[in-house]
């Protein structure tokens, strides 16, 4: 059985993450978790980057960019959503967010009404 990767850090963000939804619940939007789950991450003592620009570039030319929700200790991408289930383009999204930044592991959160629910993604590319 391989390792997991970044196990412990991975078990911290998940940890802060069902800590804000027992305290706060099911019924608000993105931006109040994402704030709520900064706050958690500060009492971790975890340094993350909000809502960081990576460009995208083709031939040294950018060509878009993206806007992440958070990056964890420069190891990892977090991508949260308010949903009822995975969806491809947002499983998409945080694969593109790995290439682009070429970190090795994205956790993709959805919050629903009967909880957390998340998924571990591997950028398998750039290992």
């Amino acid at each position: 059985m391989t390792d997991l990767i970044h196990k412990e850090l991975s078990y911290k963000i998940i940890g802060a993450i069902f800590n804000v939804f027992n305290k706060l619940g099911y019924g608000y939007q993105e931006k109040y978790y994402q704030r709520a789950i900064a706050l958690e991450l500060n009492k971790e003592k975890l340094r993350y980057v909000r809502e960081k620009e990576i460009k995208l570039n083709y031939q040294d030319e950018a060509i878009g960019k993206y806007f992440l929700d958070f990056i964890i200790e420069n190891k990892i991408v977090l991508e949260l959503k308010v949903a009822n289930t995975f969806y491809m383009r947002d499983i998409q999204q945080v694969l593109g967010y790995l290439k682009a930044s070429g970190l090795q592991l994205g956790i993709l959160v959805i919050i629903t009404k009967q909880g957390i629910k998340y998924k571990r993604i591997i950028n398998i590319r750039d290992n």
